[in-house]
């Protein structure tokens, strides 16, 4: 059932666009120490160690066994996948390029929402969606989608299936048996944890601690874009729906650029700005209802 948005929602989705934009950014100082897998690994650990401490502060309920299934699905699908693909994209591409691709998240979501929950793409919401899918196109370039793109092109559609990845993990996440988000959280980033761990043991070894910025950069990215994040995203899907929560994606991009720009000094192309543009068309043509009550608020 749909659901209204309430001002706490519209709080989160501005505290949210603002600490997953600059995630990027954080994610590119840890990768000068570490390797992909286990900027990946270390994130999602410590999240999950840090909302497992607070499930059990709390005292908060267990997920019943009928929801297994699909808390494994979206522990895949919302951390250990994306995660991953992010940060082996990041290697290669600027931080804002994989802040935008997070802009095209309707994309994805919504033809999804409309298969599999109660929200619908009526005809507005698919021209947003085609007029987003082409400054999607637009921001990847044609170069990386011919054959032997080399390593660029490949981190690009990286960033973009972690996007894919987000939007099915979205809908599950809507469509999940009822979950305490606290402990939804930490089941979900347990999950990712598992899957991520022994990867990281075989593919790059134990990782020791350089007490540089990139260590703290790690630390960073566990609690707050991980853990302390996540928490807010599954408390406003499931209060406000998938495609509320879209409504994000207009923050990420902007602050990624800004902090991509200004902290790393990344020189954007001009294809990055104008790509930007249409995504966001895209987005305030699909989400033209929620924009009115916002501006009505």
């Amino acid at each position: 059932m749909s659901t209204q948005p309430t001002a706490r929602n519209w709080m989160s989705i501005c505290l949210l666009g603002i600490i997953w934009g600059g995630t990027f950014m954080v994610v590119s100082i840890a990768l000068k120490d570490y390797g992909p897998v286990t900027v990946a690994c270390a994130r999602t650990t410590l999240g999950a160690l840090a909302m497992t401490g607070l499930a059990i502060a709390l005292r908060r309920p267990m997920p019943a066994k009928n929801t297994f299934g699909p808390l494994l699905v979206i522990g895949a699908t919302n951390t250990a996948m994306p995660f991953l693909l992010l940060s082996w994209g990041q290697q290669y591409v600027p931080s804002a390029f994989a802040g935008i691709t997070m802009a095209a998240l309707p994309l994805f979501v919504l033809p999804l929402a409309h298969f599999f929950t109660d929200e619908a793409l009526n005809k507005r919401r698919l021209i947003g969606v085609l007029i987003g899918f082409v400054g999607a196109l637009w921001l990847i370039g044609p170069s990386a989608l011919r054959p032997g793109a080399g390593i660029e092109g490949l981190a690009q559609l990286a960033c973009l299936a972690a996007t894919l990845s987000y939007a099915c993990s979205s809908v599950m996440t809507r469509r999940c048996p009822p979950i305490d988000p606290v402990a939804m959280t930490a089941a979900t980033l347990a999950v990712g944890s598992a899957l991520l761990l022994p990867l990281m043991l075989w593919v790059e070894g134990v990782p020791t601690w350089h007490g540089s910025s990139s260590s703290y950069a790690i630390i960073f990215l566990g609690f707050v874009p991980t853990a302390f994040a996540a928490l807010l995203r599954v408390s406003v899907i499931r209060s406000a729906g998938t495609v509320f929560m879209t409504l994000v994606n207009y923050q990420v991009p902007v602050w990624s650029m800004l902090f991509g720009t200004l902290v790393l000094h990344e020189d954007l192309p001009f294809r990055f700005y104008g790509a930007l543009g249409l995504i966001m068309i895209g987005l305030a043509t699909s989400q033209w209802q929620s924009l009115k009550r916002m501006f009505s608020r």
